[in-house]
């Protein structure tokens, strides 16, 4: 059964930071590039940062830029968000999907995860 599990939530203080894991079972992540995706309650999901199969091109959303950093480790068949400089509006489910084509782009998300809530507050 192919899955993608997340993990890596939590509840953080404002200026924290935390690293949410993306992990394949039943495919390997090889071929695939793998997004993330938040939901903040009462709002529309959006695109957080993507990573094309070969982990040489990655992009973000702006509200992110300079304080994630999304990798990925093909021998581990896992991708990372690395989130530092927490802030409370990035409260949200985080989501990874995974695209059957190498690079980036917010088609074909064919398989997701379930999400990992992430909690930023005093």
């Amino acid at each position: 059964q192919l899955q993608l599990v997340e993990s890596g939530g939590g509840l953080v203080q404002p200026g924290g930071s935390l690293r949410l894991s993306c992990a394949a079972s039943g495919f390997t992540l090889d071929y695939y590039a793998i997004g993330w995706f938040r939901q903040a309650p009462g709002k529309e999901r959006m695109g957080v940062s993507c990573i094309s199969s070969s982990g040489r091109s990655t992009n973000y959303a702006d509200s992110v830029k300079g304080r994630f950093t999304i990798s990925r480790d093909n021998a581990k068949n896992t991708v990372y968000l690395q989130m530092n400089s927490l802030k409370p509006e990035d409260t949200a489910i985080y989501y990874c999907a995974a695209r059957p084509f190498p690079l980036c782009s917010t088609s074909h998300m064919d398989y997701w995860g379930k999400g990992t809530l992430v909690t930023v507050s005093s």
